[in-house]
């Protein structure tokens, strides 16, 4: 007799799996394409660059550890490099402070975690796609800008962002050619690379490798990283938060970690998980919440998910969490092997590295912008609000202006959806749906359906379509708000009871179908009950059930009071 062997454990049910042979080799391409993007985004915020490689180690190895998107990889990013700039600088806090640096991140990971624990994912459903399109616009031309006099060697002086496209290119003969060229060479070697496709992915690492080694070899006298800041061999050094920066520092973590949090949002979506399960916004970010209070720590500045990086890791074949430990791990065996290397790259290799990079960001948002701008004129102008908000406001400001917009078009957009229409009853049993009377019909009951959500924007619109009862007798409503009364609005419950009392007064009858058990308990708190009495019919399984109840109760009640 055999038995059979029993079946392996599910990977979710794991919790982090066996590493595979392709898990180590993407985490090396991982963490080898984490040393140029990595030292570049912490440059352009005005950073130390070896913080951009610590950045990628701890917190990385973290978050790759709690993630319930398995692939995603928590690192530096460029949104959130200057984000990091903006909020110190507001402060009035130098970008070399390690000790306000470390106390930056700990508390962006700290509200990361808070909105983690609270189950809290579909917070970041309320900033729109064409908020979020005009804030990662705005970015991509800040990257750009940022790096115009690594890649140009001239500093342009206008202090906003558009300012200094123009300011650059109005002083195109103070550019220095030597510096120039190497940045256009850099990217020309990024497209040549791209055009292999087994070198389509490493095309950054490529560029990076040839560009430096070209210039390098000729000799050129530029700037170069070591002229910035030496890269030892070295572990990334422990940083103790400075307590005392918390006041100046806590609103703008919160912008930062919602910059952070928009970002990865949609890595889930883009890069499914290998095993097949679900991932969890809510999860993702309690995982990018430790990955920053441990990287705290460790002079990292703050992170999240970053879709580059993971990316990267995909297309070298990651297939479990452990390809993100790897890259962690990997980044820290380079940097301790040959860190003091790194410092011979020319900033203009840098720079035409982020000019890509900045490129490509804008080129990635095409189809996002041509959407937003066919969808409405309105989230066309909140998106070119946000891009003007993004390149002339601290980033903080901006995502907080974002997301305010963003909940002003839900409630433009809500409050176009409301409507009243009437429901008549046919010969066959069923009803039909018409346009609202524009005045109340005597002598009979009227149905009245309200469309809506409840939600107080679209009150207006309720008292706009609801019919005029002036002169009206013998006459009943029966209004169903069945889906209307969803969000317990004190706007709509101050609106029925003034209709309500109206049509009480004036001899004639109101009842309410389709409400929820939970609604009737509001109706209860609020006082309305006490109008309409046992004019209430609960919602019913049965479709309109509860608007043929509510209509025969309106029809007894409107005969009841008529009769002599």
């Amino acid at each position: 007799m055999t038995t059979e062997e029993p079946a392996p454990r599910p990977a979710t049910k794991q919790k982090l799996g066996r590493p595979t042979p392709r898990d180590a080799v993407s985490g090396f391409v991982t963490g080898l394409f984490s040393i140029p993007e990595g030292m570049a985004y912490a440059s352009i915020g005005g950073f130390a660059a070896p913080l951009g490689l610590y950045s990628g180690i701890v917190p990385t190895i973290v978050g790759s550890v709690f993630a319930r998107t398995v692939l995603m990889v928590t690192t530096l990013t460029s949104a959130i490099a200057l984000s990091s700039q903006s909020v110190m600088a507001s402060a009035g806090l130098q970008p070399g402070d390690l000790g306000a640096l470390a106390t930056l991140a700990v508390l962006v990971g700290l509200v990361m975690l808070i909105l983690g624990l609270l189950k809290l994912g579909s917070v970041m459903s309320f900033v729109s796609t064409a908020v979020m399109t005009g804030f990662t616009t705005g970015i991509a031309l800040q990257i750009i800008t940022g790096v115009l006099k690594d890649a140009t060697g001239y500093a342009p002086q206008s202090s906003n962002t558009l300012g200094k496209v123009v300011d650059s290119f109005a002083h195109i003969g103070s550019w220095d050619p030597l510096t120039t060229a190497v940045a256009v060479g850099t990217v020309v070697i990024w497209a040549l690379a791209r055009l292999v496709k087994r070198l389509e992915s490493l095309a950054t690492l490529v560029a990076l490798v040839v560009a430096t080694v070209v210039a390098v070899a000729a000799g050129f006298d530029i700037e170069r990283v070591s002229d910035i800041a030496a890269i030892t061999r070295t572990l990334p050094p422990f940083s103790l938060p400075d307590l005392s920066t918390i006041p100046d520092l806590a609103t703008g973590a919160i912008a930062i970690a919602l910059v952070a949090l928009a970002q990865s949002a949609g890595i889930g979506a883009a890069v499914p998980n290998p095993d097949g399960s679900r991932p969890d916004a809510s999860k993702d970010f309690t995982a990018q919440g430790l990955a920053n209070i441990a990287g705290g720590f460790f002079s990292a500045l703050p992170t999240g998910g970053s879709l580059s990086r993971t990316g990267v890791g995909t297309s070298a074949g990651a297939q479990t969490r452990w390809s993100g430990i790897f890259a962690g791990i990997w980044l820290l065996v380079l940097v301790l092997a040959v860190g003091p290397v790194a410092g011979i790259i020319p900033m203009a290799v840098i720079g035409g590295l982020l000019l890509v990079i900045g490129g490509e960001l804008v080129w990635g948002r095409k189809a996002d912008i041509v959407l937003v701008v066919r969808t409405s004129w309105l989230s066309a102008l909140a998106m070119l609000v946000t891009f003007l908000a993004t390149t002339a406001l601290p980033l903080q400001d901006a995502i907080f202006l974002g997301a305010g917009l963003s909940i002003l078009l839900y409630a433009v957009e809500v409050s176009k959806q409301a409507r009243i229409v009437a429901l008549v009853p046919d010969d066959e049993g069923g009803w039909r749906i018409e346009d609202a009377p524009a005045t109340l019909p005597s002598g009979r009951t009227t149905v009245l359906h309200v469309f809506g959500s409840g939600f107080f924007a679209e009150v207006g619109r309720f008292e706009e379509e609801w019919p005029d009862t002036t002169g009206a007798h013998d006459a009943a409503v029966v209004l169903s708000v069945r889906g209307a009364t969803g969000i317990p609005s004190s706007t709509l419950l101050k609106a029925l009871e003034r209709v309500a009392r109206q049509l009480r007064d004036e001899g004639n009858v109101l009842v309410l179908a389709g409400v929820s058990p939970t609604t009737r308990e509001v109706l209860a708190r609020s006082g309305l009950v006490d109008v309409l009495g046992d004019a209430v019919v609960e919602q019913s399984s049965v479709v309109l059930g509860a608007v043929r109840e509510a209509y025969e109760l309106a029809e007894r009640r409107r005969l009841e009071r008529s009769a002599p």
